[in-house]
């Protein structure tokens, strides 16, 4: 193999909670947007999917000129997603057994998440990711919260993990995602969890689970 290590994006990669995040933003969408047409929130969720949490808030604060501040809508979007949490969320199906394939390979992993520090905080409470990754957990908060697509954050966990970008992988899930790894100058796979390939196209590969992933060919 000529590559040492994957870099895995963490919602609707290692864990299935994007459809909570998608809820979060479709629930601010029609209270703080007023906005009514299934249609038009569909469009603009697609179109947020895979963004950072300031990102999306920032959006929505500008386009409809909301009361609160961004960091007021991004404590209400963490509230409404923690609330189900824990009942909600588990992980993508094949993660923990691909994790530990690559670990027996001897491949280094990280997270590089558009998560705040403080949803990562809230989401290590409930699953081990530390026991997948160590202490190489890493989000926008660890790059002056420059987020994907922006490649920042895998430039960043590649450099923690002392590996060079074109010695890395990206496993991601977003159009976001998948421009930062190739801006990053990292071969990514496409793992379409969300189930809209088209999102994923600029992937150098697309997957529909873990099990599709030959690492006799990467």
């Amino acid at each position: 193999m000529k590559f040492k290590a994957i870099i895995f994006d963490m919602d609707g990669t290692i864990i299935n909670s994007e459809n909570l995040w998608s809820e979060s933003s479709l629930h601010m969408l029609k209270v703080k947007g007023k906005v009514k047409e299934d249609k038009e929130c569909k469009k603009i969720l697609s179109e947020l999917k895979g963004a950072s949490l300031y990102t999306t808030c920032a959006f929505i604060k500008m386009t409809y000129n909301t009361l609160e501040s961004v960091e007021e809508l991004i404590q209400q979007k963490e509230d409404f997603v923690f609330k189900n949490f824990a009942s909600l969320v588990s992980f993508i199906d094949g993660f923990e057994q691909f994790h530990h394939k690559i670990s027996k390979q001897g491949m280094r992993s990280a997270i590089a998440t558009n998560a705040t520090l403080s949803t990562l905080e809230y989401t290590t409470k409930h699953f081990p990711l530390s026991k997948f990754f160590n202490e190489h957990i890493y989000c926008i908060d660890h790059v002056n919260k420059k987020p994907k697509p922006e490649p920042d954050v895998f430039l960043y966990a590649a450099d923690m993990i002392d590996m060079q970008p074109q010695e890395c992988v990206v496993i991601e899930d977003s159009a976001h995602g998948i421009a930062a790894a190739k801006a990053a100058g990292m071969f990514c796979i496409g793992i379409n969890t969300g189930k809209n390939k088209q999102a994923l196209s600029q992937a150098d590969i697309i997957v529909e689970h873990y099990d599709e992933i030959d690492l006799e060919k990467l």
